[in-house]
């Protein structure tokens, strides 16, 4: 693909509106536009990111046996007033009424809405557990959305439902999902923290949130620093490693500002432990038993009795994640952005110097193109007249994480290959396609 013909409008300058980095870089990047407070387009570098994420999120759902449905944005109001949360939920809530004067709402989650899928499909516990999500926008109206998709109104989110028969059995599945929010992150190169956190409007008694660590994060984080070093890579999806997992994490203090208490953060942490900073809520999973099942009725037959399912939620802010990526990789100061691999627009980019009166370096540019094309990279060729530098700060600015420089004495043999924020390197096309290739093994 050419640059010239992409649909990247680069701004020269940050928008004087934008706050933080991750808005800052979007709108400087033409990732989005703003369509209206707290509502943007997204445009297709900016799309293209956002899909790599949501394909990751969806791997690892898939991987813990969760099955994907699509749920409408719009809901009836009637299920809502049935679990009690239609007055409860607030002002973010967008309500309207169809030409028949029915009170709908835009969803901003879909508690009530699986639980009615649910009750109205399953009868008998032997068909449980079940673990339903998708992965749709949903509208909550902000007072002040403010740092672009950071705290906007309309955002794009996987949502996930469980549905067991015992509190244990109802365990068992929330600590899957606690594992492929874990690994989840970790593809995306993000060192995300289980944190004991609040419920809020959703309910329960039990919550985590994932917590990336970030400067401007609204979230104020109290931890032991030793919780970065659990390892989950040999956890299996089963009953007693999944558990054990959980209990690797929470022997250690790590809660949000809703949770923190001085006296308990003091006793169980030693001063050199201590970890108290900002950070980024990626990711929340609740269980909250029967709160929808009950006043819902969704029970199913347990041995001839009526038995209310236990039900937990889980979600991913699919779209939030783009700029929470953004705020961990993105070097202000030297403005250069490097995308993990995994959810990078482009694997490369090909910086050709050229010309008006030699067009010969384009040529050489398309022919690796090509030949990088049947490895089935995604390729980015600058075919601009611009200057060497003003390219090589262009793309940092772009964050695609490697460049193939084409100069004046461009050797086929040994090719100029370059990784944002490291040195160059001379090596071969062959040499060239296995770095990458590596690279994109790792997630």
């Amino acid at each position: 693909m050419y640059f010239s013909k992409t649909f990247i409008p680069i701004l020269k300058n940050n928008p004087s509106e934008a706050k933080i980095k991750s808005h800052q870089l979007m709108l400087r990047t033409g990732m989005i536009k703003q369509s209206s407070a707290g509502i943007y387009s997204w445009l297709p570098l900016g799309f293209k990111v956002m899909k790599k994420i949501e394909q990751i999120v969806r791997d690892e759902q898939n991987k813990v046996g969760v099955q994907e449905i699509l749920m409408p944005t719009i809901q009836s109001s009637d299920i809502w007033k049935e679990s009690g949360r239609y007055e409860d939920y607030g002002e973010e809530m967008l309500r309207i009424k169809d030409r028949q004067n029915r009170e709908l709402l835009y969803g901003p989650t879909n508690e009530e809405l699986v639980t009615e899928i649910f009750r109205s499909s399953i009868k008998s516990y032997k068909s449980l557990p079940q673990l339903l999500y998708h992965i749709q926008w949903k509208f909550r109206d902000e007072l002040r959305p403010r740092f672009g998709i950071m705290r906007c109104r309309e955002f794009y989110m996987k949502d996930a439902y469980s549905f067991d028969i015992s509190d244990e059995e109802a365990s068992y599945s929330y600590n899957k999902f606690f594992l492929a929010y874990l690994n989840t992150f970790k593809r995306m190169e993000l060192s995300a923290i289980p944190m004991a956190a609040d419920t809020g409007p959703i309910g329960g008694n039990l919550s985590h949130e994932f917590i990336i660590l970030a400067d401007t994060g609204e979230s104020k984080i109290f931890t032991d620093k030793r919780i970065f070093e659990v390892d989950s890579s040999k956890t299996k999806i089963e009953k007693n490693s999944l558990s054990q997992l959980r209990n690797d994490f929470e022997k250690y203090y790590a809660v949000t500002d809703e949770k923190y208490n001085k006296y308990d953060f003091e006793k169980n942490v030693l001063m050199e432990n201590r970890l108290q900073t900002k950070g980024i809520e990626v990711g929340h999973i609740f269980y909250f038993g029967d709160k929808y099942s009950k006043p819902m009725n969704a029970s199913v037959d347990y041995n001839g009795k009526k038995e209310f399912v236990k039900m937990g939620s889980y979600g991913i802010g699919v779209s939030r994640l783009v700029g929470a990526i953004i705020e961990a990789k993105y070097d202000e100061k030297n403005e250069i952005m490097k995308w993990p691999m995994s959810v990078s627009p482009y694997d490369c980019s090909i910086l050709p110097i050229i010309n008006k009166s030699d067009g010969s370096n384009l040529e050489k540019a398309l022919n690796i193109y090509n030949v990088l094309k049947k490895q089935n990279f995604d390729i980015l060729v600058d075919d601009t007249e611009e200057n060497l530098s003003s390219k090589i700060k262009k793309f940092n600015l772009l964050g695609i994480p490697n460049q193939i420089i084409i100069g004046k004495n461009f050797n086929d043999k040994k090719i100029e290959f370059k990784e944002i924020n490291k040195e160059p390197i001379f090596i071969s096309l062959d040499e060239i396609i296995n770095k990458i290739n590596n690279q994109k093994k790792i997630d």
